[in-house]
C-alpha cells in the first residue's frame, strides 16, 4: 500500500497528515508490512500466550537450592548441597505461518521476525524437563557405552579398524603374540569428544571405570564389563569436559564448559556440591586427598577444599589453557601442563599463601597434554609431546633435567606406566594411530598395539595394575588384559 501511495500520480498535493493517517490505519490492520518490523497479529498472539504459559509454570520450574544446609558449621562437610528440577515443564510448539515468510520479501526483514522465532525455542530441548515416571531424559540427546560383537560388527569404527589389519597383517599378529596386553573386550562409544585438550576418562579404586560422552558421565563396571550408572548433567547445553575419581570412595569429580567442578555420588548417582570459580572449560581434574585441583582454558588452576563451604584455597596461573593436571605418588607435588608447551613443578601448599612461581618451569615445543609420573620412582615424571614433536621425555624433577627420551615420530595423546612390567604405554594420533609398549628405562620400543584407527586420546589403568581401558576419536574403546 505504501508503495502503490508513493506512486500516484498526485503525490506533491498529498499533505503529511493525509500520509501520517494511511500509515496509522494500516497498522490498525495488523497486516504484514514489507517495509517495517511491526510485530503482526499471529505474533501477538504467540507473545500472549507464551506470557500467560510462564505466568502459570513460574512456580512449577522455580529452582531450589539448600542454602541454609551450609549455614550450620557442624554439617559443612562432603554432603548433599544439589539443585532440584521440577517435573511440570513441557515444551510448547508452535509455528508461525508460512505465508508470513512469502509476504516478507526484503531479506532484512525476513531474517529478523524468523530469527525472533527461532530463538524463543532454542532452549526448549528435552533435557530441560524430566518425565514424571522416570529419572533419565530422552533417548535423542542420550550418549551410550555398547558391547562389541566382533564377529558380526558393522560398526565404522570396527571396519576401519579391519581394513587397518588388513594393511599389515602379519605384522599386527606378531606383535599380538609378543605383547602381554591382549583385547578382552570392545566397546563402541557414542558421543566422545574428539577433543586432544579434554581428560574424559578415569578408573577408581572402587573399579568403577567413568568416562564422559556428550552431557553424561557413564560409569561402567570393570568387574563384569556391564554399565551400571549413568550421571546426567541438568543442562543439554552443558556438556562433560573432564572426570576424576577420589582415591578413597565413590565420589566423582565432573569437569564442565561452562566452569562448574560438580561433585556426585556414583552409587546414588545424586550431585553433592557445585563448586564454581572458573568462567571457561575445565578441561583438567585431579585428586590429592580432600583437595580437588581443577584447571582452566584460561590458564588458571583452583585448589578446591571440599570438606568446607568456601571451597577454593588456593589459585595457580599459566598463561594459556591447563591441558593436564598431575599430582605426585608422594602427593607433594603437582605437575601441570598447557597448550604453549609449560610444564610446571608446583609445591604442595594450598590453602597458604601461594607461590607465584613454580619449582621448576620447563619449555616444551607442543602442548603438554600426556604426562604422569613414575610409580616407583617419584620424582621422575614422563612426558609426551604433541604433533610436530612426538617425543617421549623422562624428567627428574628434583633437578629439572631431561634424563631420557625417544622420538616416536608420531603426536601422543596419552601416557600410562605399567609397574608390573616396568614398563610405558602411550597412545598415539598420526600417522598410525597406535598404542605402543616402551622398555624402562632405555625406552627402546617392545611392541605397538593397533587396535584403533583413530588417535588414542584417553588411557587408564585398573586398581589391581593388570587391565587397561583405551578410548579413541573414533568411538571404538577396548579393555586389554595383561596375560603375564
Amino acid at each position: 500500500m505504501i508503495l502503490n501511495f508513493f506512486m500516484t500520480p498526485d503525490i506533491g498535493k498529498t499533505s503529511y497528515s493525509r500520509f501520517k493517517r494511511s500509515i496509522m490505519r494500516k497498522r490498525a490492520a495488523q497486516d504484514p508490512m514489507a517495509s517495517s518490523p511491526i510485530s503482526t497479529r499471529w505474533q501477538q498472539s504467540y507473545e500472549k500466550e507464551q506470557e500467560r504459559t510462564s505466568h502459570s509454570q513460574s512456580t512449577d520450574c522455580s529452582v531450589s537450592s539448600s542454602d541454609e544446609y551450609w549455614r550450620t558449621p557442624e554439617k559443612r562437610s562432603l554432603l548433599p548441597c544439589f539443585t532440584e528440577v521440577s517435573n511440570n515443564c513441557s515444551p510448547v510448539t508452535h509455528k508461525p505461518p508460512r505465508t508470513l515468510a512469502r509476504n516478507l520479501t526484503q531479506k532484512p526483514v525476513r531474517r529478523l521476525l524468523l530469527h525472533h522465532h527461532k530463538m524463543k525455542f532454542r532452549h526448549q530441548t528435552c533435557l530441560e524437563a524430566f518425565d514424571d515416571n522416570k529419572d533419565e531424559p530422552c533417548n535423542r540427546c542420550d550418549s551410550s557405552i555398547q558391547l562389541c560383537e566382533q564377529d558380526t560388527c558393522s560398526w565404522k569404527g570396527c571396519q576401519e579398524t579391519k581394513q587397518k589389519r588388513t594393511v599389515g597383517r602379519t605384522y599386527v599378529e606378531d606383535n599380538y603374540y609378543c605383547s602381554s596386553l591382549k583385547p578382552e573386550v570392545k566397546l563402541h562409544l557414542t558421543g566422545l569428544h574428539n577433543d586432544y585438550y579434554l581428560n574424559l576418562l578415569d578408573w577408581n579404586l572402587e573399579n568403577h571405570i567413568a568416562i564422559g560422552l556428550k552431557s553424561t558421565a557413564y560409569i561402567w563396571s570393570g568387574e563384569n564389563n556391564t554399565l551400571t550408572q549413568k550421571i546426567h548433567l541438568p543442562s543439554p547445553s552443558t556438556y562433560v569436559s573432564s572426570v576424576s575419581c577420589i582415591k578413597a570412595g565413590d565420589c566423582l569429580a565432573i569437569g564442565t564448559n561452562n566452569g562448574e567442578v560438580q561433585l556426585w555420588d556414583i552409587e546414588t548417582q545424586m550431585r553433592l556440591r557445585n563448586m564454581v570459580g572458573h568462567i571457561s572449560v575445565v578441561g583438567a581434574l585431579n585428586w590429592n586427598g580432600h583437595i580437588l585441583t581443577s584447571g582452566s582454558r584460561l590458564g588458571h588452576i583452583h585448589h578446591h577444599d571440599v570438606r568446607i563451604a568456601q571451597h577454593h584455597v588456593g589459585t595457580l596461573n599459566h598463561k594459556q589453557s591447563i591441558c593436564s593436571l598431575r599430582w605426585s605418588p608422594c602427593e607433594k607435588r603437582l605437575a601441570s601442563g598447557s597448550s604453549d608447551g609449560d610444564l610446571n613443578i608446583w609445591p604442595y601448599d594450598p590453602g597458604t599463601a601461594m607461590r607465584n612461581a613454580p619449582l621448576h618451569s620447563i619449555k616444551h615445543p607442543t602442548a603438554v597434554k600426556a604426562m604422569n609420573w613414575c610409580p616407583w620412582i617419584s620424582e621422575n615424571l614422563a612426558v609426551g609431546g604433541g604433533m610436530g614433536d612426538g617425543h617421549l621425555r623422562i624428567w627428574d624433577t628434583n633437578t629439572g633435567k631431561n634424563i631420557h627420551s625417544a622420538s616416536t615420530n608420531s603426536q601422543i595423546c596419552s601416557l600410562l606406566w605399567l609397574p608390573e612390567t616396568k614398563q610405558l604405554l602411550t597412545g598415539h594420533g598420526p600417522p598410525k594411530n597406535q598404542m605402543t609398549v616402551w622398555q624402562y628405562p632405555s625406552l627402546s620400543k617392545a611392541t605397538d598395539l593397533s587396535e584403533h584407527s583413530g588417535r588414542v586420546l584417553h588411557l587408564a589403568l585398573s586398581p589391581d595394575q593388570k587391565r587397561i581401558f583405551s578410548a579413541a576419536a573414533n568411538g571404538t574403546a577396548c579393555i586389554w588384559k595383561n596375560s603375564q
